[in-house]
């Protein structure tokens, strides 16, 4: 367990492709914080750790093992079923660590991690605040609103939303007045994605954490 527990903090999204390596990129660079992802299904010679230790190089503290690296690029508990592997929740532990702590999800928080257990009952087991990633497109209110439901009707804590991606003034208000969730950020559509970019605008963030 993280002797900074309060600071570290399960970074997920409405849903998959919605912008959590960039913002876990963002949020490390911002933090000087550690990375984690628990789960990698898929792309294993480009892994969310590699591409945050390369967009968030020189201010990123320490990349920490994934808990399991699987090949096929799908939902964990059938990676987990084709690769052969059992996962539990019990496998998962947080690194020991003196600094922040920034874990980066799989998918959606009801993405299975085997047959009985979700993304949203990793986050519960490890006892760490949500920051859910947001991206405006037509029905991501609802998805961002269900998200936030199910963390709420689970007592779970919500430490903020980051919105990703071109900007929808009239839904994140919405989003925002109806939650009563704090927006962290809103990361733009940027031109280039590079370590230059993530870290300038990294650097530019006046975190509430």
């Amino acid at each position: 367990m993280s002797k900074k527990s309060n600071k570290s903090y399960f970074v997920s999204g409405i849903s998959t492709e919605i912008g959590k390596t960039i913002a876990s990129a963002v949020l490390v660079s911002a933090l000087k914080a550690d990375y984690w992802k628990p789960v990698q299904s898929g792309d294993l010679h480009h892994t969310d750790s590699m591409k945050v230790a390369h967009l968030a190089a020189g201010k990123i503290a320490q990349i920490h093992p994934e808990g399991f690296s699987l090949n096929t690029p799908a939902s964990p508990h059938y990676s987990a079923e084709i690769d052969g592997v059992s996962i539990s929740l019990k496998d998962f532990k947080l690194p020991v660590t003196d600094n922040h702590l920034v874990v980066e999800g799989a998918g959606g928080l009801m993405v299975p991690l085997n047959d009985k257990h979700l993304i949203i009952d990793l986050i519960d087991e490890l006892q760490l605040p949500t920051i859910l990633v947001s991206q405006n497109y037509l029905g991501s209110i609802n998805h961002t609103l269900l998200s936030i439901e199910i963390l709420k009707r689970r007592n779970m804590p919500i430490k903020g939303i980051v919105f990703n991606g071109p900007s929808t003034p009239s839904t994140e208000s919405y989003i925002k007045q109806y939650t009563n969730v704090p927006v962290l950020f809103h990361l733009p559509e940027l031109k280039e994605v590079n370590p230059r970019s993530i870290q300038q605008f990294a650097g530019g963030l006046t975190l509430n954490l």
